[in-house]
């Protein structure tokens, strides 16, 4: 699939400018890494044949083996650090590979498509492929932390305030044009998203202290002391061992009172301090940037305790856990036992705890909010054609001028102009099988959770209120709660009516309204909904393809008005042009589709 337009051209040229280059990178640094390892192999024979020359045939000193040594090591760093380099290019090509897919229409299926989100009784999830494959989210979806998932879905799934909705667009303004900065993200990201379990780290943050750390860490620093002067006592001394022996007899007793404790504090941290390591590298990279939208200066914000960055804090812990793992070693534990080592860090680490653990939520959540705002900026990056909708506030509106539907390659969306406002309310949309109805619908609901979630819109222009969203567009019978697609349909227009009980005025999406039913039924059911929502304020469409239908904007006039998408023949062959036109339809295409596909009708 080509590239639609002249500003998504430019995007894709970036993109792969960018991706020939980090994939040049990659070979080289593959080539130098692979240089590295045969050299560490060569300086490694040589140590072997100097070091039989200096133990075997005695005809050098052992000094000789001092070079090959230090030779080694240093290339066991170089190798290691070019291997990094390579694996960071590599996750560069992932990256911009990606992006070309998504401007090629080739991201289906290829992105994180939020299946944990799915949610069957979402007033409008299914119907506007917001989760799964091929949905929204996964077009979207450029976060590497489960915070960030979460928050991207939570702003997808729900309307946001009309304040917040502009604060979010002037964020994602602001970050459109950083492309290093989301390249770096993607870049760190895998590690983070294999580590990082936000509840685990909060819940560990917000837990009570498991051990008193003023007296008893007094007594652990004063037991230590105690020890090592009875061992210099010892050592340098006629004093003998007994002032040492009875120092550990102390730190014996002190161990035995709290062990369970300590323990306890160590095997609690494992987890977290493994997560935070990670995150403290998405921090750190957030940090690195100043900020002017007043969104991003409070997150930014965020990530400043007591005037410490948040990466900084999290790099105390990391060093912290990494001294209490050092008691593991086999040569060191003896005098980790006399040290006291383990109680020592148990007591810095829930002091850190204490200090620091309330403020682990917020800074995952800021993470979390950022990768939400840096997807939405990508999007906006690679279609800067689309507008960010005017957020009008008091009576409902959809106003969008040439919208299309963002999950359409550019070259197949025929977009068209449409309003609903308080004055015009209904939209009876007739048309024939396979004419855009469906897609209509969908068009104007996802571009409303777009525009609702701060994010650009496919459309030159979109004014938009506050709108709570119902669907009845992709509605399935189920086995296992035993109800047929109709009692599924009928549900959900129970859920939408209810909607309009809450704060925010409805827009309403009715796709082929009570088509299980018999014709009389569904003109009577079908005018009752399509009224009591357009009294209660709400706005919306209904699509059909029975004419009958079509006279419910006589009945409800003038608060309905007929529109209609046609079909004409071209060489015995239906086409659509997708274009919405006024009035009720003509004709219908079944008779024709039938035997398109070969029925004698």
């Amino acid at each position: 699939m080509g590239i639609a337009s002249d500003s998504e051209r430019g995007a894709h040229v970036e993109y792969a400018r960018r991706l020939g280059d980090r994939r040049e990178t990659a070979v080289v640094r593959s080539r130098h890494a692979a240089i590295a390892a045969n050299l560490r192999l060569l300086v490694f024979a040589v140590g072997v044949v100097v070091a039989w020359l200096a133990f075997g045939s005695k005809t050098l000193s052992a000094g000789w083996l001092a070079a090959p040594i230090l030779l080694f090591v240093v290339l066991l760093f170089v190798h290691d650090r070019l291997l990094a380099e390579r694996e960071r290019a590599l996750r560069s090509l992932a990256f911009y590979e990606r992006a070309i897919a998504r401007l090629e229409s080739r991201w289906a299926g290829g992105g994180t498509q939020g299946e944990r989100f799915r949610d069957p009784h979402h007033p409008y999830s299914d119907d506007l492929d917001l989760v799964g494959e091929g949905s929204l989210f996964e077009l979207l979806c450029a976060a590497r932390t489960r915070a960030g998932e979460d928050t991207l879905a939570a702003w997808l799934l729900g309307p946001a305030a009309p304040d917040e909705i502009r604060s979010r667009q002037e964020a994602v303004r602001e970050l459109t044009p950083q492309l290093d900065l989301r390249e770096d993200l993607a870049r760190l990201g895998d590690e983070v998203r294999a580590g990082l379990h936000p509840e685990a780290v909060c819940a560990w943050g917000a837990a009570p202290a498991a051990i008193a750390t003023k007296l008893p860490a007094a007594v652990a620093a004063g037991l230590a002391l105690l020890a090592l002067a009875g061992l210099v006592c010892w050592i340098a001394t006629p004093t003998g061992p007994l002032p040492f022996l009875l120092a550990l007899l102390l730190e014996a007793v002190f161990w035995s009172v709290y062990r369970s404790r300590f323990l306890a504090v160590a095997r609690a941290v494992e987890l977290p301090g493994r997560d935070l390591g990670l995150l403290a590298q998405l921090l750190e990279r957030l940090e690195q940037e100043s900020y002017r939208a007043p969104r991003l200066v409070d997150l930014r914000a965020v990530l400043e305790t007591s005037g410490a960055p948040a990466s900084v804090c999290i790099a105390r812990l990391r060093r912290l856990i990494d001294l209490l793992d050092a008691r593991r070693n086999q040569l060191f534990f003896p005098v980790a036992a006399v040290l006291l080592w383990t109680p020592q860090l148990a007591f810095a680490i829930e002091r850190w705890r204490v200090q620091f653990g309330p403020d682990l939520g917020r800074w995952i959540e800021a993470v979390g909010e950022f990768e939400a705002l840096c997807s939405i900026a990508a999007f906006r990056y690679e279609h800067p054609d689309h507008a960010f909708p005017e957020i009008v506030e008091g009576a409902p509106r959809f106003e969008g001028d040439a919208i299309g539907h963002p999950l359409l390659p550019g070259d197949r969306c025929v977009r068209n102009d449409l309003t609903l406002s308080a004055e015009n309310p209904v939209l009876i949309v007739s048309g024939s099988n396979m004419s855009g109805k469906s897609t209509l619908l969908r068009t104007i609901g996802i571009n409303t959770v777009l525009g609702l979630a701060g994010a650009p819109v496919c459309a030159n222009a979109l004014r938009l209120s506050p709108l709570a969203i119902g669907a009845s567009i992709r509605l399935q019978d189920s086995l296992l709660e035993g109800n047929s697609r109709f009692y599924a349909e009928i549900l959900r227009l129970r859920q939408i009516t209810e909607l309009t009980q809450g704060e925010l005025p409805v827009l309403f999406l009715l796709d082929e309204i009570l088509n299980g039913t018999n014709s009389h039924d569904r003109g009577i059911g079908a005018e009752a909904v399509v009224r009591n929502l357009a009294q209660s304020g709400a706005i919306g469409l209904v699509t059909t393809h029975d004419l009958a239908l079509t006279r419910l904007a006589d009945s409800l006039s003038p608060r309905a008005t007929n529109v209609h998408f046609q079909d004409h023949l071209e060489d015995g062959v239906i086409a659509f042009d997708y274009r919405m036109h006024p009035g009720v339809v003509t004709k219908s295409n079944a008779l024709e589709l039938m035997r398109a596909v070969g029925l004698d009708v």
